[in-house]
């Protein structure tokens, strides 16, 4: 299970902490009654144990024939529409996916910028190979994955029939309306559903974030059992549980004025699960002026660039380690007879016993430092340990969302600059909108 390490910290003391718990509570209800703020977009809280389980079914099967009959699967979406599946493929298997599972096709992630380099690139990998597209999308409308997808269905259309596409292009969308959903249904595609009642950074258990998992050979059975365990075990455990002390501490570190959270691991695998974790407490927290800035590393590696600022920079952050209790790989460090870089006192260490080292040195520096270290430790790098990983971040990012006093489900800042680029583009209907903001540009010299 999922284990919250904080007896070690500083900054705030049991008091900070139990000053806050008035407002857990209602917290806890809003989120067990489901009758907060953005109540609606609450279907994430049972969605382990009532999701569809014939869409789960034709989830498997169309991964098996994704697997049978491409060498390359893109997958088109931007936010939560991917994040969550990357994150979860290179958790398991690393960065390195597509070089190491050659059971199983490549998987591109695109439509999540405007870059025509990067289309071009991935484009250029399809050459002689065998593609399957996932396009995800709840309105189809979503600017960067739509321009994504037409570049992809031009590219395509050059290499198969209209009755090929129908095997290759998959509709991850609305379950009734929308522009994708109606495209889709016109030429034929599969379509697997967003839920109305669950928001695009909470998806990654539905089918958003389940068919790309599968292809990979991921075991989404163990995956949502892993959210399942989680769940009853956190709502048994009452007011109490792991997750609303995370919740609580987050926010009593805010009040002290750590308003930046630096989300750490020591295992490079770990780097999508930080991009989703930004987006995650970022986008559910980060409103009417208030929230933690959400921010990651991976050490060893940053301690050699931003270990500097976290050791001795601006007292501002506070840092929470996502911990990986049982090594998943056992080498030891070989032994150098002519010891060239003075290190043979390692010789015959586990590489593991040498990151944990690391880790608990780092702990005692950032702690003589000033900066509070929080642990989030799960126990292995599988399906499962995932499951509950996921499922503890959720209750954790809501619970600390109504403690802040926000609603944890909406999004509205995100449009500003839609609108704004939009206008620029020459959107019909905003000329007048857009001359003024080229005045602006004007203004400061861009």
């Amino acid at each position: 299970m999922i284990k919250l390490k904080y007896s070690h910290i500083k900054g705030i003391s049991e008091s900070d902490i139990n000053e806050l718990k008035p407002l857990l509570e209602v917290a806890d209800s809003k989120i067990r009654n489901k009758n907060g703020e953005g109540a609606e977009f609450t279907g994430w809280i049972d969605l382990p144990l009532n999701y569809d389980k014939e869409e789960f079914a034709r989830i498997k099967k169309a991964a098996t024939r994704i697997r049978e009959n491409s060498d390359v699967l893109l997958v088109i979406g931007i936010g939560g529409s991917y994040l969550g599946a990357r994150a979860v493929i290179e958790f398991l298997y690393s960065s390195y996916y597509n070089q190491i599972k050659k059971d199983c096709p490549e998987i591109y992630f695109i439509g999540n910028s405007f870059s025509g380099d990067e289309l071009t690139q991935v484009l250029s990998l399809c050459e002689g190979k065998r593609v399957s597209v996932n396009v995800v999308s709840k309105s189809g409308t979503t600017t960067e994955s739509a321009v994504a997808f037409r570049f992809v269905r031009s590219y395509l259309e050059s290499r198969y029939t209209k009755e090929e596409l129908k095997q290759r292009i998959f509709a991850t969308t609305d379950k009734i309306s929308g522009a994708l959903k109606a495209f889709a249904n016109k030429e034929g595609y599969e379509c697997f559903v967003i839920p109305d009642d669950i928001g695009g950074r909470f998806s990654v258990l539905t089918a958003v974030g389940l068919l790309p998992i599968a292809v990979s050979g991921t075991n989404i059975d163990l995956f949502m059992a892993g959210a399942v365990a989680c769940r009853e075990k956190l709502f048994s455990d009452g007011i109490d549980n792991d997750a609303y002390k995370y919740a609580l501490i987050r926010n009593a570190f805010l009040r002290k004025g750590r308003n930046v959270e630096v989300l750490a691991s020591y295992e490079p695998s770990f780097r999508f699960m930080g991009e989703w974790f930004k987006q995650l407490f970022g986008e559910s927290e980060g409103k009417d002026k208030k929230g933690i800035f959400p921010a990651s590393v991976i050490f060893s590696t940053d301690l050699h660039s931003l270990g500097q600022y976290m050791q001795d920079g601006s007292p501002i952050l506070f840092e929470t380690v996502c911990r990986q209790a049982v090594p998943s790989e056992k080498i030891i460090v070989p032994v150098d007879n002519e010891n060239i870089d003075k290190l043979n006192f390692l010789a015959s260490e586990e590489m593991n016993v040498i990151n944990d080292k690391a880790f608990l040195g780092t702990l005692l520096a950032h702690s003589d430092g000033g900066t509070d270290t929080l642990i989030v430790e799960y126990s292995e790098k599988n399906e499962f340990s995932l499951g509950e990983l996921i499922y503890f971040f959720f209750i954790s990012c809501a619970a600390s969302g109504y403690i802040l006093g926000v609603n944890p489900f909406d999004q509205p800042g995100v449009e500003a600059y839609k609108k704004n680029m939009f206008t620029l583009l020459g959107k019909p209907g905003s000329e007048e909108k857009k001359a003024e903001l080229e005045a602006k540009l004007k203004i400061i010299k861009m």
